[in-house]
Formats: C-alpha cells, structure tokens, sequence
C-alpha cells in the first residue's frame, strides 16, 4: 500500500509536463535555459514536473548529468511544485540516483521502463520492490515497452512505496482490468499524453502525462479542468485539439524507417515556437529536417486557432 504524501498524491492527480534538456551546438547542457524553462511553464499554472524523463533524452545523460539536471529542475520550480525525477539502470545505479535525489529534495521517484533484453515479471517485481525498499520518496514505475499481465500490474500496485503507475500503453481494456483488480491507493497516470485522456481517465486514470501541454500549458490546463467536470464534449475537442502535433511526433523523420524518431525534437521545436528554450538533440536522436520544421509551424498555428475556437 502506498504511503504516499499528500503533495505527491495531489500531483499525479494533475497533468505532468517534463522537462526537456537543451542541449548548445557542441552537446553541452544549457542549465540556463533549462531553469529558465521550469520557471515559466510553472509561472503559466503548471504544478506537476517530470525531471530527467525519458522526454529529457534520459539515456543520453551520464549518470552525473541527471543529478545535475535535476539540482537545477528543483532549485529553479516553486517549493509546491510536485517533481517526479527518473531512475533506471542496474538495482544499484538506480538506487545511488534515488539518494542522490532524495538530498536534492525530489517529492517522488518515476522508475524508467526497463532497457533490458530480457526480462521476467517476477524478476522486475523484484527489481521494483528493491527501489522502493531502499527509497524514502514514493516511487511510480513507468509501465512502458512491454505487454505485461493484468495479474503483473496489480503485483505491483501491491508494493509498499509504489504511488502510482505511469501506465503507457495504448490498451484501454487492460487499464481498467489493472485498476479494478490492484490496490485502491494506487493512482494510474495516463502516460500516453492528451489523445488517451478522455479513454484513460472513463477507465480510472486520474492525471495525464503531457505531449503538446509540454509547450502549450493551456490546452493541459484546460483538458483536466474539462475531465473533472465531466464536461466531456469540451474535453474532446481539447484532446482532438493535440492528436495532430502528436501524430506528427510518430514520423520517422527522413533518411529514417524507424517510428518516432522526431517526437523529442518535434516538442523542441514546440517549445521554440511558444517562446521557451528548445535547443539542440543528442544522438542516437538527430534535429528536425527543414521539411518536418515546416510542417510543425503549421501545425503549431492550426493548434493556436484550434485552441483560440475552444477557450
């Protein structure tokens, strides 16, 4: 059962904007602009923050760059805002990652999808729960990459310290199967962005993980508001609002056959667009083209009119 705070237990019931790492022309981390970015997308209402995600270019960082990345999230956000920070690799980095945020003052741990070949449910049952033994903050596994059992999800909602679960795969049924048969203290996050909102949130989700929100606060903002009045025609039309910039994020990008290779640079150039800081990719991801840039900046002017039409 989770013994979650309050704050924590409030924060995964909102929407969660990550934080993206600008990167300068020669691959160094602009601390700067990051900074500068957490303290405008809070200033525009936004209280839920994931540090160092996936989104971030997680597995471009070393191991010292997260803490640092994430030193600079938490000194630079409001003290009420609810920060998530990500933790992967081995049971030992993982758990070296999860002291090290602790001293930052991180409110809770999301556990990033395992990158390993192989793995077992009962194995990463255990991998979890060695987590959440040794952390103090609530920890919320990011449920992702793999096709787990219903009887896996609700072992895991079963683990003491587990918050909530970052629940990202694109089958609604097996969502509400997990919700009713795991802990009721458990909250389930729809981490598939704003076009699963309205399906997640009638199976039990109570937050969301932000897509276009993470450069367009308002439609965010404007989403949950619509879901927790049950105004549910409003909510659609806010969720229609985004599917065209997310799909734009599956492309492929050129001289490319894998799926969602753009999806980080497609928000950096969002980011860009409404006036925050983007900046440059890693590899093994490679900037927008000057073709797909162009068709962002007409997506990003039918989502402004779009948005102009609802609010």
């Amino acid at each position: 059962m989770s013994m979650a705070s309050a704050k924590v237990r409030d924060g995964l019931r909102d929407v969660a904007v990550g934080l993206l790492t600008p990167f300068d022309e020669t691959g160094r981390i602009d601390h700067e602009k990051l900074a500068a970015n957490a303290t405008d997308l809070a200033s525009e209402g936004l209280g839920t923050f994931l540090a160092c995600a996936n989104i971030s270019e997680y597995h471009s960082l070393t191991h010292q760059e997260r803490i640092d990345i994430t030193e600079t999230s938490v000194s630079a956000l409001p003290d009420d805002a609810c920060v998530l920070a990500g933790v992967g690799g081995s049971t030992k980095t993982a758990q070296d990652l999860i002291a090290n945020y602790e001293r930052l003052d991180v409110d809770a741990m999301m556990i990033m999808p395992p990158d390993h070949t192989y793995i077992h449910e009962q194995g990463l049952l255990e991998y979890y729960d060695a987590l959440a033994t040794t952390a103090d903050s609530p920890i919320v596994p990011y449920v992702r990459g793999f096709e787990p059992s219903v009887e896996f999800l609700a072992s895991l909602t079963e683990i003491e310290n587990v918050a909530g679960i970052k629940y990202a795969i694109p089958d609604e049924v097996k969502l509400g199967q997990a919700i009713a048969a795991g802990d009721d203290d458990v909250i389930w996050v729809d981490g598939m962005a704003e076009p699963y909102a309205l399906s997640f949130w009638s199976q039990g989700a109570e937050g969301f993980t932000a897509g276009v929100t993470n450069f367009e606060p308002r439609l965010g903002i404007a989403l949950l508001t619509a879901l927790r009045e049950e105004n549910w025609e409003r909510a659609r039309r806010l969720q229609n609002a985004a599917v065209p910039y997310q799909q734009f994020r599956n492309r492929t990008g050129e001289n490319n056959t894998l799926p969602d290779a753009i999806s980080v640079p497609a928000v950096k150039h969002g980011l860009e667009m409404a006036g925050f800081n983007g900046g440059d990719v890693r590899e093994p991801i490679v900037p927008l083209s000057e073709s797909d840039k162009a068709d962002a900046e007409a997506l990003y002017e039918q989502l402004q009119t779009d948005l102009e039409q609802i609010l």
